[in-house]
């Protein structure tokens, strides 16, 4: 007798079929084959589109790499770029705090005349970070390339010195101000110390080492009352603690300059203003106050004698910078090892014409045709001096500097700028 599957299911045409029982088993096959089939094409599209989110990751942190961030490819060429010298004997220079009121000014000079540019800002919030990313819109304008970041970032610095063998560096980021100190000590000594020596440990190991030009302050002749202050006087009576980073920033680059023939060149400046300049100086205050028709506070010093600062145009300051860094001296030292004395100064930049307080008051009443509504007060003992002088005679001898801008003039430039940048007119009604 034949087996049973075959009586079921005999291949002989002709021959008997139970097709009902036939029909189940072969649709369960087609469908278990047709289940395989689909499960295979599941596994193939989840591994396809894996791969595709892989790629295009991918491709998204390289366009990241290759357009953004600090050290990306795109990053170093605009520092490259930014950093052409065009023109003969023209220098390479990094410009610490470009997006501040010296450092935009600066930038630009060294620009226009050819010289290679690259600036350094951490954008912080002491003031209006708008005005810092309006300078920076002007600098971008004339191809100065500004790398965001801060100046305790020792990594990014070697960065950008293993780009750029930068024959000069100026350095004019700090935390500003006088009063602020009183809110955030910390934030001075991060910036004007901490930041200081982070910059010089990056020059003193770069190859060839810079000449650095830094800016000092008047303020570390604090509580000194012989006038005019010469660079000789005593600096050890510091009134606030902006004053005493100042002065402690001296010393470490003596220091550095002595150890590892670091050229440097420090510079105190008295008192600067004019266009681009910064919210917390009294002229720029007060004249945001009188326009919008609010007080302005005007302090006075002991016996109520009137407060008096040797201001000085932003203009005659950059000639001073400029100035330094032409004259400065190479730097001696190899791989952070001195190989012979290098040039240490320290200059006074100054107007030499100390006018006080109510009498410049008066002058951004003449410009503005407004009346300020003045609360006078005694000083408070919140680090601020009487009065500031500056005696030239060194920068006038080694530098050439020689201001020309009185602070009438000075102050005429100032109020038109502010008016056009804060959209005002002489005719325009005060709010």
């Amino acid at each position: 007798m034949r087996p049973l599957e075959e009586q079921l299911y005999p291949s002989t045409p002709g021959k008997f079929k139970d097709k009902t029982y036939y029909s189940v088993n072969r649709q369960f096959h087609r469908c278990f084959a047709s289940t395989s089939t689909m499960f295979l094409w599941a596994l193939f599209l989840i591994a396809l589109t894996a791969s595709y989110l892989s790629f295009q990751s991918f491709m998204d942190s390289g366009t990241r790499y290759l357009s953004s961030t600090w050290g990306s490819l795109h990053w170093e060429k605009q520092v490259r770029d930014s950093a052409q010298i065009h023109r003969v004997n023209g220098m390479s220079v990094l410009v610490t705090g470009a997006a501040g009121f010296v450092g935009t000014h600066v930038s630009l000079a060294l620009k226009k005349r050819g010289d290679g540019v690259v600036g350094l800002d951490n954008f912080n919030n002491y003031y209006d970070p708008t005005l810092k990313k309006a300078r920076k819109n002007l600098l971008n304008s004339q191809n100065i390339f500004i790398v965001e970041g801060d100046i305790n970032d020792a990594r990014m610095l070697a960065k950008l010195f293993d780009i750029v063998a930068f024959t000069h560096v100026m350095h004019l980021a700090a935390q500003a101000g006088v009063r602020y100190a009183m809110e955030n000590p910390q934030s001075y000594v991060h910036s004007n110390i901490a930041g200081l020596v982070t910059l010089l440990e990056a020059c003193k190991n770069a190859n060839p080492q810079p000449a650095i030009v830094w800016a000092s302050s008047s303020s570390v002749y604090g509580l000194n009352e012989k006038v005019p202050f010469s660079e000789s006087d005593r600096t050890d009576q510091p009134a606030s603690l902006y004053a005493a980073t100042k002065k402690a920033g001296e010393e470490i680059t003596h220091t550095y300059n002595h150890i590892y023939g670091l050229s440097i060149t420090g510079l105190r400046f008295f008192t600067v203003y004019g266009p681009w300049g910064r919210p917390d100086m009294a002229y720029f205050s007060f004249t945001r106050n009188i326009l919008q028709g609010k007080p302005i506070t005007i302090y006075r010093g002991k016996n109520r004698v009137d407060l008096a600062r040797d201001f000085t145009y932003i203009d005659d300051i950059v000639k001073g910078c400029v100035g330094s860094l032409d004259t400065a001296g190479k730097s001696t030292g190899s791989g952070g090892k001195k190989r012979g004395p290098a040039t240490y100064r320290i200059f006074n930049l100054g107007n030499t014409s100390p006018v006080t307080v109510p009498m410049m008051v008066g002058m951004l009443e003449k410009h503005l045709k407004v009346k300020a509504k003045k609360h006078t007060v005694d000083m408070l003992g919140n680090g601020d001096v009487p009065f500031t002088h500056a005696n030239i005679s060194s920068a006038r001898k080694e530098l050439g500097y020689k201001p020309t801008t009185d602070l009438q003039t000075g102050l005429r430039k100032f109020v038109r700028w502010y008016l056009s940048y804060y959209g005002y007119s002489q005719e325009k009604s005060v709010k």
